[in-house]
Protein backbone atom coordinates (compact mmCIF):
# COMPACT_ATOMS: atom_id res chain seq x y z
CA UNK A 1 0.00 0.00 0.00
CA UNK A 2 1.28 3.42 -0.97
CA UNK A 3 -0.04 6.65 0.56
CA UNK A 4 0.52 10.02 -1.09
CA UNK A 5 -0.46 13.11 0.92
CA UNK A 6 -1.50 16.30 -0.87
CA UNK A 7 -2.72 19.80 0.05
CA UNK A 8 -0.90 19.88 3.37
CA UNK A 9 -1.02 21.21 6.01
CA UNK A 10 -4.46 22.89 6.13
CA UNK A 11 -6.60 20.66 3.90
CA UNK A 12 -4.73 17.37 3.75
CA UNK A 13 -5.88 14.71 1.33
CA UNK A 14 -4.60 11.12 1.13
CA UNK A 15 -4.39 9.06 -2.06
CA UNK A 16 -4.06 5.38 -1.12
CA UNK A 17 -2.86 3.11 -3.93
CA UNK A 18 -3.61 -0.60 -3.53
CA UNK A 19 -2.18 -3.58 -5.40
CA UNK A 20 -4.45 -6.36 -6.68
CA UNK A 21 -6.47 -7.89 -3.83
CA UNK A 22 -4.92 -5.58 -1.22
CA UNK A 23 -7.14 -4.32 1.61
CA UNK A 24 -7.17 -1.25 3.84
CA UNK A 25 -9.23 -0.53 6.96
CA UNK A 26 -10.84 2.91 7.01
CA UNK A 27 -12.75 4.88 9.65
CA UNK A 28 -16.36 5.51 8.46
CA UNK A 29 -16.81 9.01 7.06
CA UNK A 30 -13.19 9.34 5.90
CA UNK A 31 -13.68 8.05 2.32
CA UNK A 32 -13.79 10.71 -0.42
CA UNK A 33 -13.66 8.54 -3.55
CA UNK A 34 -12.42 5.24 -4.99
CA UNK A 35 -11.65 3.77 -8.39
CA UNK A 36 -13.76 1.27 -10.35
CA UNK A 37 -13.80 -2.27 -8.99
CA UNK A 38 -12.92 -1.41 -5.41
CA UNK A 39 -15.31 -3.13 -2.98
CA UNK A 40 -16.18 -2.35 0.64
CA UNK A 41 -17.17 -4.54 3.57
CA UNK A 42 -18.60 -2.98 6.73
CA UNK A 43 -18.51 -4.83 10.04
CA UNK A 44 -17.81 -4.43 13.75
CA UNK A 45 -14.08 -5.08 13.99
CA UNK A 46 -13.51 -7.77 16.61
CA UNK A 47 -17.22 -8.55 16.83
CA UNK A 48 -19.64 -6.99 19.30
CA UNK A 49 -17.08 -6.43 22.06
CA UNK A 50 -14.54 -5.06 19.62
CA UNK A 51 -17.09 -2.58 18.27
CA UNK A 52 -18.07 -1.49 21.77
CA UNK A 53 -14.43 -0.97 22.72
CA UNK A 54 -13.95 1.22 19.64
CA UNK A 55 -16.98 3.28 20.68
CA UNK A 56 -15.45 3.74 24.14
CA UNK A 57 -12.35 5.06 22.37
CA UNK A 58 -14.45 7.62 20.49
CA UNK A 59 -14.36 5.78 17.17
CA UNK A 60 -17.18 4.26 15.12
CA UNK A 61 -18.76 0.95 16.15
CA UNK A 62 -18.33 -0.28 12.56
CA UNK A 63 -15.24 -0.17 10.39
CA UNK A 64 -14.98 -0.27 6.60
CA UNK A 65 -12.52 -2.53 4.78
CA UNK A 66 -11.85 -1.61 1.14
CA UNK A 67 -10.38 -4.20 -1.25
CA UNK A 68 -8.85 -3.53 -4.66
CA UNK A 69 -9.67 -5.69 -7.71
CA UNK A 70 -7.01 -7.84 -9.35
CA UNK A 71 -5.85 -4.87 -11.44
CA UNK A 72 -5.31 -2.72 -8.34
CA UNK A 73 -7.04 0.52 -7.43
CA UNK A 74 -7.08 3.63 -5.31
CA UNK A 75 -9.13 5.16 -2.54
CA UNK A 76 -8.89 8.78 -1.42
CA UNK A 77 -9.37 9.84 2.20
CA UNK A 78 -9.77 13.05 4.18
CA UNK A 79 -10.46 13.88 7.86
CA UNK A 80 -13.60 15.68 9.01
CA UNK A 81 -11.72 18.74 10.32
CA UNK A 82 -9.23 20.99 8.49
CA UNK A 83 -5.67 20.06 9.30
CA UNK A 84 -2.69 17.89 8.53
CA UNK A 85 -2.32 14.15 8.06
CA UNK A 86 0.66 11.86 8.54
CA UNK A 87 1.70 8.32 7.67
CA UNK A 88 3.23 6.36 10.54
CA UNK A 89 5.16 3.10 10.23
CA UNK A 90 4.03 0.83 13.06
CA UNK A 91 6.34 -1.99 14.07
CA UNK A 92 8.24 -3.19 17.12
CA UNK A 93 6.26 -1.20 19.66
CA UNK A 94 2.96 0.35 20.66
CA UNK A 95 1.63 3.83 19.92
CA UNK A 96 -1.19 5.50 21.85
CA UNK A 97 -3.44 7.45 19.46
CA UNK A 98 -5.91 10.09 20.62
CA UNK A 99 -9.60 9.52 19.84
CA UNK A 100 -10.56 11.07 16.51
CA UNK A 101 -7.04 11.01 15.05
CA UNK A 102 -7.41 7.57 13.45
CA UNK A 103 -8.15 7.49 9.70
CA UNK A 104 -6.94 4.17 8.19
CA UNK A 105 -4.42 1.36 8.46
CA UNK A 106 -2.91 -1.60 6.65
CA UNK A 107 -4.27 -5.01 7.58
CA UNK A 108 -1.18 -5.86 9.64
CA UNK A 109 -1.85 -3.01 12.07
CA UNK A 110 -3.99 -3.74 15.14
CA UNK A 111 -6.02 -1.09 17.00
CA UNK A 112 -7.46 -1.61 20.46
CA UNK A 113 -9.15 0.75 22.95
CA UNK A 114 -7.30 1.78 26.10
CA UNK A 115 -8.95 3.78 28.89
CA UNK A 116 -7.13 7.05 29.51
CA UNK A 117 -8.66 7.78 32.90
CA UNK A 118 -12.03 9.13 34.02
CA UNK A 119 -10.58 12.61 34.55
CA UNK A 120 -9.54 12.74 30.92
CA UNK A 121 -12.78 11.34 29.57
CA UNK A 122 -15.02 13.77 31.43
CA UNK A 123 -12.70 16.74 30.96
CA UNK A 124 -12.63 19.38 28.25
CA UNK A 125 -10.57 17.11 26.04
CA UNK A 126 -10.99 13.35 26.35
CA UNK A 127 -7.98 11.14 26.74
CA UNK A 128 -9.52 7.87 25.67
CA UNK A 129 -6.86 6.30 23.52
CA UNK A 130 -6.46 3.73 20.78
CA UNK A 131 -3.57 1.35 21.39
CA UNK A 132 -1.93 0.75 18.02
CA UNK A 133 0.41 -2.19 17.44
CA UNK A 134 1.33 -4.74 14.79
CA UNK A 135 3.16 -4.08 11.55
CA UNK A 136 2.39 -1.66 8.72
CA UNK A 137 1.23 1.83 7.83
CA UNK A 138 -1.17 3.90 9.93
CA UNK A 139 -2.81 7.06 8.58
CA UNK A 140 -3.61 9.66 11.25
CA UNK A 141 -5.07 13.17 11.11
CA UNK A 142 -5.14 16.23 13.34
CA UNK A 143 -6.93 19.56 13.72
CA UNK A 144 -4.37 22.16 12.62
CA UNK A 145 -0.71 21.28 12.11
CA UNK A 146 1.48 18.61 13.70
CA UNK A 147 4.20 19.44 16.25
CA UNK A 148 6.59 16.80 17.62
CA UNK A 149 8.60 16.50 20.84
CA UNK A 150 11.04 13.73 21.75
CA UNK A 151 11.33 13.15 25.50
CA UNK A 152 14.43 11.74 27.14
CA UNK A 153 14.20 9.10 29.91
CA UNK A 154 12.60 10.71 32.96
CA UNK A 155 11.87 13.99 31.18
CA UNK A 156 8.42 15.40 31.98
CA UNK A 157 6.25 17.40 29.59
CA UNK A 158 2.71 18.74 30.07
CA UNK A 159 0.13 19.12 27.27
CA UNK A 160 -3.50 20.22 27.22
CA UNK A 161 -5.48 17.01 26.63
CA UNK A 162 -7.24 18.57 23.62
CA UNK A 163 -3.92 19.08 21.82
CA UNK A 164 -2.59 15.51 22.04
CA UNK A 165 -2.46 13.44 18.85
CA UNK A 166 -0.58 10.53 20.39
CA UNK A 167 2.62 9.25 21.94
CA UNK A 168 4.85 6.18 22.06
CA UNK A 169 3.76 3.34 24.32
CA UNK A 170 7.01 3.76 26.28
CA UNK A 171 5.74 7.06 27.70
CA UNK A 172 3.95 7.13 31.05
CA UNK A 173 1.04 9.57 31.36
CA UNK A 174 -1.15 11.10 34.04
CA UNK A 175 -4.19 13.34 33.55
CA UNK A 176 -4.32 16.12 36.14
CA UNK A 177 -5.59 19.63 36.91
CA UNK A 178 -3.80 22.83 35.92
CA UNK A 179 -2.50 23.92 39.33
CA UNK A 180 -5.25 24.22 41.96
CA UNK A 181 -9.01 24.16 41.44
CA UNK A 182 -9.05 27.94 40.88
CA UNK A 183 -6.60 27.66 38.00
CA UNK A 184 -8.44 24.64 36.61
CA UNK A 185 -11.76 26.52 36.52
CA UNK A 186 -10.59 30.03 35.59
CA UNK A 187 -7.52 29.50 33.41
CA UNK A 188 -9.50 28.13 30.45
CA UNK A 189 -7.13 25.16 30.29
CA UNK A 190 -9.18 22.52 32.13
CA UNK A 191 -7.25 19.26 32.40
CA UNK A 192 -3.76 18.52 31.18
CA UNK A 193 -1.71 15.40 30.64
CA UNK A 194 1.73 15.08 32.19
CA UNK A 195 3.93 12.79 30.10
CA UNK A 196 7.16 11.18 31.24
CA UNK A 197 9.74 9.96 28.71
CA UNK A 198 11.33 8.29 26.95
CA UNK A 199 9.50 8.53 23.66
CA UNK A 200 7.94 10.67 20.96
CA UNK A 201 4.94 12.93 21.49
CA UNK A 202 2.76 14.36 18.71
CA UNK A 203 0.63 17.48 19.28
CA UNK A 204 -1.94 19.30 17.16
CA UNK A 205 -1.80 23.10 16.97
CA UNK A 206 -5.57 23.50 17.33
CA UNK A 207 -8.10 22.02 19.76
CA UNK A 208 -11.62 20.94 18.82
CA UNK A 209 -12.84 21.70 22.34
CA UNK A 210 -11.39 25.21 22.29
CA UNK A 211 -13.03 25.90 18.93
CA UNK A 212 -16.43 24.70 20.16
CA UNK A 213 -16.09 26.88 23.28
CA UNK A 214 -15.34 29.88 21.05
CA UNK A 215 -18.17 29.09 18.61
CA UNK A 216 -21.13 28.36 20.92
CA UNK A 217 -21.49 31.90 22.39
CA UNK A 218 -21.57 33.29 18.84
CA UNK A 219 -24.44 31.10 17.63
CA UNK A 220 -27.83 32.79 17.20
CA UNK A 221 -30.05 32.48 20.24
CA UNK A 222 -33.56 31.05 19.91
CA UNK A 223 -36.33 33.67 20.07
CA UNK A 224 -38.65 31.27 21.96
Amino acid sequence: MQINLKHQPAYSFAIVTLTGGEKVKVEPGSMVSYSDGVTVETKAEGGLMGGLKRMVAGESFFQNTYEAPASGGEITLAPSLPGDMMVMEIGGGEFMLQSGAYVANEMGVVTDAKWGGAKGFFGSGSLVLLKVSGQGKLLAACYGAIEERVLQPGQKYTIDTGHIIGFDGSIKFEVKRVGGWKSTILSGEGLVCQLTGPGRVLMQTRSEGAFVSWLIPKLPKSSN
